[in-house]
Parts: C-alpha cells; sequence; structure tokens
C-alpha cells in the first residue's frame, strides 16, 4: 500500500475537480479532515451537526465519482450539505454560516453553482431531480442526477408520489436513501456490501437483460411470473421490494462509511443504461464526533459548543421558551381534560410536545413528516369528539394548506392549531420564516385567530383553545423566549375576538397583534418622553376582529398604527378591510400598518430582521412621528431647550 499523505489534503482542494484527481486511497484521510474542518466549523457558528457528520464519506464519494456541477447532486432538506459546501469552494466561508450576510444554512441556488436546487422543507429532492434529469433529456444534454434523501423524508407522501412518476416514466435518476436510523434495513456488511456490487454490475445487469429478452421469446402468460420470480429472489437477500414495485432498481443496503463499499457502487450506477436507481446507504448522524453520536436528536441543531467537551453554549435568561410555556400548559389542561391529544409531524422536541409525551404518552401522536395528514388525521379526530391540538411550526402548516380548508374548515370541526415559530426564526433564514400563517388562515372562513403578545397572554390562549368546541381555532406564537412577564398558575378563558387596552393615551393609538407589543411599549415610553402619550392595545385575536375597540380607536385617535409579525395580507389589511368598509378612513384619521415587507429576507438574528423591518421600537417611533409630520431630531432639541 502506498504511504500516506501527511500534509493535509483538504487544503489542495478548491473544488470537486481537485477532489477526482486525486488517488482514491487518499479519500479516507480526506475524509477524516473534512469531519474534523465540519465540526470545527460548526462549533464556531452553530448549525446543523449531525446531518453533515453522518453523511462525510458520501459526500466525498459522491464528488470523486459524478462530475459536478455538470452532474447535479440535490441535497434534501439541506442539513446534510455542510461537508458538501466545504468540499465546493466555501470552506473560507464555513464561519459565517447563519450569520447575518454569510452562508446559507442550506443549499441555495444563488449561493454556488454547485447548488443546483434549493432546500429548506424536506422531501423535496426527487421531484426536483425527475424535473433535472426530464427536462435535460428534451434538451439533449445528458447528465446524472442524484437526489440525496433522507430516511427521514421519506416519510413524507410527496417522495413517494415523485418515485412513482419517475418509475412509470422511467426517468434516468438516481436516488441515494440515507438511512441514518436503522430504520429499513438490518445491519450492513461484507455480503450485503457483496451483493451491492453485484447487482448493481454490469454483469448482474447484463445477465438481467439477456434473461428478459429470453422471457419475451416465452408465452405471454409467463411473463408476469418470470418478473416476480428475479425480483423475489433478488429482494430475498437485498431488500428493497418496495422500491422495485414503484420501478427503481434497488441496490443495497451498503455502509455509508466504507468508501471500498461506496465508490465501486456509485461508479456502477453512474455507468448503468437503464432508468430510475435506489441506492440504499446506511450512516449514523453524528459519526466520528462522541458528543453527537451519543445524543443525535440534540446535536441535529447546535449553538456555539465546546468541541472538546460538546457542551454548548446558552444564553444565560430567566424567560421561558414560548415553546415551553405551550407544552406546560397543554400537559395540565391535557391533566383535566382525557379528549386532548397532541399531534407533531416529526418535531416532538421542536414543538415541546416531547414533554407531553412523558405525562400521557398514549395521547401524543407523531405522523412522521407529513403535514397534510396530520391535519386530516385531526380531523378525523375531531369528528369523534376528541381535542386535538396540531402543533406545527408556521412554515411548515403551509403544506397542509388544502387539508386545513377541505378537512377542516368546511367540516367547522374543532381542530386547534398550535403555530409555532411564527413570524422571523433568524439564522434559518427564508425557506423557515414563518411569516404567512396570519394571511393564509386569515383568507378561510370561520377559523378563530389568535396571537399571544407574551407568555401569559400564551398560557390564556392555549386554555381558550381546548375549551373551544365551535369549530377550528389557531394561535400563534414567536421562536425564542418570552419577555418574562409573571406566569399565571392557570390559563384564563379569553372572550372570543375581543382585545384588550394596555396603555390609555391619546393622539396615536397603537393597535398591536403578537410579541410585537413588547416593542410598542418600549417605543411608546420613547413617544411619551417626547410630550405624546400614545394609546397601546392588544387585538389578540385576528379572526373575529374586535370592531368594537377598532371603531372606539379610530374615532378617538389621529393615527392608528397596527403591528404585527407577518406579512401583507394578515392583521394590517383585515384592519384596513373593516375600515375602509365602515368610513372611518373617511376623515381625519391617518392608518399605518406596520408588517413584515413583501420581500424574503436572508438569514440574519430575529432583532436585525425586525429592525431592517421597520418593527423594533425605532422603526415604530419613526413611523408615528413621519405620520404625525414630526422630526425626531428636531422634537428631542426643542425639549433640550
Amino acid at each position: 500500500m502506498a504511504d500516506m499523505p501527511t500534509t493535509p489534503l483538504l487544503d489542495t482542494v478548491n473544488s470537486p475537480a481537485d477532489l477526482r484527481a486525486m488517488p482514491r486511497e487518499n479519500l479516507r484521510q480526506l475524509s477524516d479532515e473534512l469531519r474534523a474542518e465540519m465540526i470545527d466549523a460548526v462549533s464556531v457558528t452553530g448549525g446543523h451537526l449531525g446531518a453533515g457528520l453522518g453523511v462525510v464519506e458520501l459526500t466525498v464519494a459522491l464528488h470523486a465519482v459524478f462530475d459536478t456541477p455538470h452532474d447535479r447532486i440535490i441535497w434534501d432538506v439541506g442539513h446534510q450539505a455542510y461537508p458538501h459546501k466545504i468540499l465546493t469552494g466555501r470552506r473560507d466561508r464555513m464561519r459565517t454560516l447563519r450569520q447575518k450576510d454569510g452562508l446559507s444554512g442550506f443549499t441555495r441556488r444563488a449561493e454556488s453553482e454547485y447548488d443546483p436546487f434549493g432546500a429548506g422543507h424536506s422531501s423535496t429532492s426527487i421531484s426536483a431531480g425527475l424535473g433535472m434529469a426530464v427536462a435535460s433529456e428534451l434538451m439533449d444534454k445528458p447528465r446524472n442526477v442524484i437526489a440525496v434523501i433522507g430516511d427521514g423524508a421519506m416519510s413524507a407522501g410527496m417522495a413517494y408520489e415523485a418515485m412513482n412518476n419517475a418509475g412509470a416514466m422511467d426517468a434516468r435518476l438516481i436516488v441515494i436513501l440515507n438511512d441514518n436510523d436503522m430504520s429499513i434495513a438490518p445491519p450492513t456488511g461484507a455480503m450485503s456490501a457483496y451483493l451491492a456490487r453485484l447487482v448493481s454490475g454490469p454483469v448482474y445487469r447484463g445477465a438481467r437483460e439477456a434473461a428478459k429478452s429470453v422471457v419475451s421469446k416465452l408465452p405471454q402468460f409467463l411473463h408476469e411470473p418470470a418478473r416476480r420470480t428475479e425480483e423475489f429472489a433478488r429482494s430475498f437477500f437485498t431488500g428493497g421490494t418496495l422500491f422495485e414495485e414503484l420501478g427503481f432498481y434497488y441496490v443495497g443496503p451498503i455502509d455509508g462509511h466504507n468508501l471500498d463499499h461506496l465508490l465501486p457502487v456509485l461508479d456502477n450506477v453512474r455507468d448503468a443504461a437503464e432508468g430510475p436507481i435506489l441506492v440504499h446507504v446506511v450512516t449514523k448522524k453524528g459519526k466520528g464526533y462522541g458528543p453527537a453520536e451519543d445524543s443525535a436528536d440534540k446535536y441535529h441543531g447546535v449553538s456555539k459548543f465546546n468541541v472538546i467537551t460538546g457542551a454548548q453554549a446558552k444564553t444565560p435568561s430567566n424567560a421561558p421558551s414560548y415553546t415551553n410555556v405551550f407544552a406546560d400548559t397543554l400537559i395540565a389542561e391535557a391533566n383535566d381534560d382525557p379528549a386532548i391529544v397532541a399531534i407533531t409531524a416529526a418535531m416532538p422536541s421542536g414543538t415541546g410536545l416531547d414533554k407531553f409525551a412523558e405525562i400521557h404518552p398514549s395521547r401524543i401522536f407523531d405522523v412522521g413528516i407529513a403535514e397534510q395528514h396530520a391535519v386530516t388525521f385531526a380531523a378525523g379526530m375531531a369528528s369523534e369528539g376528541m381535542k386535538p391540538f396540531v402543533a406545527i411550526y408556521s412554515t411548515f402548516l403551509q403544506r397542509a394548506y388544502d387539508q386545513v380548508v377541505h378537512d377542516v374548515a368546511i367540516q367547522h370541526l374543532p381542530v386547534r392549531f398550535a403555530i409555532d415559530r411564527a413570524g422571523y426564526v433568524g439564522a434559518d433564514g427564508p425557506t423557515h420564516a414563518g411569516n404567512y400563517d396570519a394571511a393564509y388562515l386569515g383568507a378561510i372562513p370561520g377559523i378563530v385567530q389568535m396571537a399571544a403578545a407574551d407568555e401569559a397572554e400564551l398560557r390564556h390562549m392555549v386554555t381558550t383553545a381546548a375549551h373551544y368546541d365551535q369549530g377550528p381555532i389557531a394561535f400563534r406564537y414567536p421562536r425564542g423566549e418570552g419577555l418574562g412577564v409573571d406566569l399565571p398558575a392557570r390559563g384564563e378563558i379569553l372572550p372570543i375576538g375581543k382585545g384588550r387596552i394596555v396603555r390609555q393615551g391619546a393622539t396615536i393609538a397603537i393597535l398591536s397583534y403578537g410579541t410585537r407589543l413588547g416593542e410598542v411599549l418600549a417605543a411608546a415610553d420613547r413617544l411619551a418622553a417626547l410630550g405624546l402619550n400614545p394609546t397601546v392595545a392588544d387585538a389578540r385575536f385576528l379572526k373575529p376582529l374586535d370592531e368594537e375597540l377598532i371603531a372606539q380607536l379610530a374615532s378617538t385617535h389621529d393615527v392608528l398604527l397596527t403591528t404585527e409579525e407577518g406579512s401583507i395580507g394578515g392583521f394590517g389589511s383585515h384592519v384596513a378591510t373593516f375600515l375602509a368598509s365602515n368610513g372611518l378612513l373617511d376623515g381625519k384619521l391617518r392608518f399605518r400598518p406596520l408588517m413584515i415587507p413583501d420581500t424574503f429576507v436572508e438569514h440574519a438574528s430575529q432583532a436585525d430582521m425586525y429592525a431592517a423591518a421597520g418593527l423594533d421600537r425605532t422603526g415604530i417611533v419613526a413611523t408615528a412621528l413621519s405620520t404625525l409630520g414630526y422630526d425626531e431630531a428636531a422634537m428631542v432639541a426643542a425639549l433640550k431647550r
């Protein structure tokens, strides 16, 4: 065996072409260096660690075998793509990951030619890959298209829809199933690796084609039995019958950390002339870093951490997170009401429902990455008298919009929607921004919509939802910690469609929907210091609107501002429609809605995002003063005189 290089190989790789020029016996060392580089980079920035560590060898092997970027590699979700970013010319920027003006935490077309398709939500890679493969064929631009999808993402129906379509079309597409949970196949070893190389190789495939030729000369009634016999014989040793039934040629399972197994199989499928192929690769999430291997779920997404100990940095705070307030309140309500159940779409810890599961294990249902199913499943439970709480991030609930309309709202079923991560989410950027739920749910008749101003209000809204049986009800709350307000021991049932006056004033009224209330109160203090004394109100409800409160504010103030952590079409739009429809904009009232701008905002801190949107205290003050025709600097100078 040749001596292995002693100098860092990763320093010589500026693009995958450099990797392909390397002797293959050096790729093991390169993989080890790549893993160490990724751990060090993520320790500085935080981000998704475990998934990327699990695909280090697979990433090296894919770029060693395929001619990227001409050949397309699509990483499902994008959590797996950190090693790919390092190898594709972005190593020097990895310590800007998920920071303002830095690298995205996901694949992004605008970031690199090696990212052919952006991905933040799961289960899209096979559909996109099939589209690319068909387009390449129609344009007579032959290339390999490879979709890398995790076993968790295979729980979504979209993945099977795409596979079914690809199989029916006999399209030239390679799907790599990254099985990092051992959820589909038994442990792999030398025999399974040998069989994978055998069935993916030209000798077996040639024999298979010859057998097909022989079968074609047999009487028609023997064709189907012969096909099934071959399929059964192969699946007996290798598995994969499900994928074969969808029209894919199945290869695997193989050890995703063994380059001696990976490289020859990928060579074989690259050179195969036939249609869609699925390569089943078994990996270990967090591979090569002890803390991540031992606690894969906690190291899915991490904050900055100590590389030696694995300890993650924590920001000290006495305020509970909104997610924990939701979970604790739901547990308290469920203790008193056996009809309450909880549903999550593969996010039990992210939504806090892992805590619910500890207390009520028989009343929580994790349906996998299947938001559409989650909503209709909840509708079915509600139709039988249960009280389902569907806890889904705002950005993921978008995937189930038709089910909310067709299966819940039209039938007036009392499904409770707990909408986490509402508003800007910071480092996860535009793919995860929860900006649209107020608008897209607000367009549907019959849904009660609430937004919590603080953690105490969230507790009241969970209780209100638990006791509301007249139809669907939703409440939204943001990512992160609350304002540190005192929490009541139990929630109160809020009167439906009624807001509250928080501070009584004159001239300016600021009507807040959601957790901008803290910044609104700070803005009110600043305005008061300038000689103005605004009224501050908390709307609580978008549907039904508190029309009496809005009319009162409009008729007794010169300026009415609304604030919300949502897009155009949300709370401010509903208020504007009410004001215009009732002639309340015909007089002296000046109305200004403050909302998230109509643009996709790149990753940054949540504070930076809200400041840029004019939704922090400075922006609110500036809007209030400009609406009145005042200049803040001039007012401050006048007060000093």
